[in-house]
């Protein structure tokens, strides 16, 4: 009776599912068909940016629907810089938008990208037009981005986070001496601490130095920018967050990071004031998506294409989906170098690093397009150890003050597990072997001496290597190189100081010197590489992934960072240029 009662349990949850499928499906449906057609941007707009809960990420479907109204969704997962920005341009220039409506309280970002996003609102701000900002709560990077408002505002019940950055790591040597695994490191660099982890219970002194030097670069940065926003003397901004003033809600209008406690409808009566409109009158608004939709790429009709090849994520062979791939990677290059009407080509990086073999591959393929069109780097987020390699091969790097890059060094992991096997699980193996190295790298025992011999000389060469790409594509000798090297991160500040970086700059100033160097700055539009899947698709799929993300969530709790990590660990294969860690800033 229990087989056949689960058994029942399961076919009425699959009747269940299937309806609400079908009316969710029947949903977006009429979204998406109510979405097509001419769009009429009416008098009195306000272009709403709401980016609560949203990840920032370089680029997303053209064809984007917001779905923040069907049950069960509560809002696509995340949001492109690309998209954003240019409908806070369209909007700077159509005389029927009056004003941006901010909510990004809560927008998960990187610092770098968040301030990307703020230039473009400060410089919507000069078309004459406001901007407003709410949130319940604001948090470190939310409130950084918000703070470029004309006015912001805050729930009289939320909070705000204005207390500096920290990055916390997760040190796995406890759980290797339990488990009896011996991890076994071979490096390049005192400051190629990507392995520390596995070795160490806490930082080293080289690595607790870098990291200290860029957060307070990147901490720096922010809060000068917060303090020019808000008319707070920079000193005083400082202090505020250095000591964490804002501890009760009052203290956010107090010292002037606010202009009030309000709530939302409150926020909403303010925009129907700058709008001249009555208590009671709806207010016109339009979202991202459709206002691109209206939007009229600059020169659409020239022949001349800057390309835009977006690298996101981490360094790996072959053809993957939400990583640098290296095979695909190198697909659209060429693609880009064999296309006559492109003039130039753009890379945007925005890449901590990974399989040094891939990022050779893709060195390779820049260089030869190099030959033929001016190549531009730039840097996002962080373009680190890999992301550094495939940037060098560039006329120029561009990167914001507060990216994150360098990490020039290499390293390689193995793991001896024959405690675990023999005293944890009572398993031994045995070996039949025809030379001294047939069994090269075993996991079932430890090293040899010739083995790490063998292993650390290849690190070596490939630290060797990554010098020489470096050096060649910054017009540095192997000597200057290796003084900013070691595996040392910098900020984009300190990447300038010491040769990595060129120009301090964003996107926009990348395509503008690309479209300088091929001598087309005055005619040109720009193509973006690869293509972005359509909405629908990527809805399914981030779905799928969502469903599994908090499967596992729900099963570990707050040892998910954990299971986290040591799922990242077995994408350690061969020589690896990576940042030193998997960088949480909060």
């Amino acid at each position: 009776m229990k087989f056949l009662g689960n058994v029942l349990a399961v076919i009425v949850g699959l009747l269940v599912f299937s309806v609400i499928s079908f009316f969710i499906l029947a949903g977006i449906i009429a979204i998406a068909a109510s979405s097509e057609g001419e769009v009429k941007i009416k008098e009195n707009t306000v272009l709403v940016l709401n980016l609560e809960g949203r990840a920032l990420v370089e680029r997303t479907s053209e064809d984007q629907i917001d779905l923040n109204s069907l049950p069960g969704f509560g809002g696509i997962a995340s949001v492109g810089l690309v998209n954003l920005k240019k409908a806070i341009q369209e909007a700077a220039k159509n005389e029927n938008v009056k004003g941006i409506y901010l909510q990004a309280g809560m927008v998960s970002a990187g610092q770098a990208m968040l301030h990307e996003l703020r230039e473009e609102l400060i410089s919507f701000k000069e078309s004459g037009k406001f901007i407003v900002a709410y949130s319940e709560i604001y948090t470190e990077g939310g409130y950084f981005l918000s703070s470029a408002a004309d006015e912001v505002y805050m729930n009289p019940l939320g909070g705000m986070e204005f207390n500096g950055i920290a990055s916390e790591i997760i040190f796995f040597k406890g759980l290797f001496e339990k488990l009896e695994i011996e991890p076994v490191v071979f490096r390049v660099g005192e400051f190629k601490s990507a392995v520390e982890p596995f070795l160490l219970d806490k930082m080293s002194d080289e690595n607790r130095l870098q990291t200290s030097v860029f957060l307070n670069d990147l901490n720096d940065f922010a809060v000068a920018k917060v303090a020019e926003s808000r008319s707070i003397d920079l000193e005083k901004a400082k202090e505020i967050n250095s000591q964490m003033l804002v501890r009760k809600n009052s203290d956010a209008v107090d010292l002037n990071l606010v202009d009030g406690l309000w709530y939302e409808d409150q926020v909403k009566d303010l925009l129907r004031e700058k709008l001249g409109l009555d208590e009671d009158d709806d207010i016109n608004t339009i979202n991202v998506t459709t206002i691109n939709k209206d939007a009229k790429t600059k020169n659409i009709l020239s022949k001349n294409k800057i390309a835009v090849i977006i690298a996101q994520g981490e360094i790996v062979s072959g053809t993957a989906e939400g990583v640098i791939a290296s095979e695909s990677f190198v697909k659209e290059v060429n693609r880009a170098k064999n296309d006559e009407s492109v003039k130039a080509i753009v890379v945007r990086v925005n890449s901590p690093g990974g399989s040094a073999l891939a990022s050779e591959v893709m060195w390779r393929a820049l260089e030869e397009a190099k030959k033929e069109k001016p190549i531009i780097a730039s840097m996002g987020e962080y373009a680190a150890s890999g992301g550094y390699y495939i940037s060098a091969p560039a006329d120029t790097i561009v990167a914001q003050p507060n990216t994150i890059t360098g990490s020039i060094g290499i390293f390689g992991l193995w793991f001896n597990a024959e405690g675990l096997m023999k005293n944890k699980l009572g398993l031994t193996t045995d070996v039949v072997k025809t030379g001294e190295l047939s069994d090269f790298l075993s996991f079932t025992r430890q090293l040899t001496d010739l083995e790490k011999s063998i292993f650390q000389n290849n690190i070596e060469d490939g630290y060797d290597t990554f010098i020489s790409r470096v050096a060649d594509g910054r017009n540095m000798t192997k000597e200057e190189v290796l003084e900013v090297a070691s595996g040392r991160v910098w900020s984009g500040i300190q990447g300038k100081e010491n040769g990595l970086v060129d120009v301090l700059g964003g996107l926009e100033d990348a395509i503008e010197i690309a479209a300088i160097k091929a001598g087309v700055e005055e005619d040109y539009k720009v193509a973006y590489y690869p293509q972005v899947k359509p909405w629908f698709e990527k809805l399914m799929a981030d779905l799928t992934n969502d469903v599994q993300t908090r499967y596992m969530k729900s099963k570990l709790g707050s040892f998910y960072p954990v299971y986290n990590e040591l799922e990242n660990i077995k994408k350690y294969e061969g020589m690896m240029l990576r940042m030193p860690y998997d960088l949480i800033i909060e």
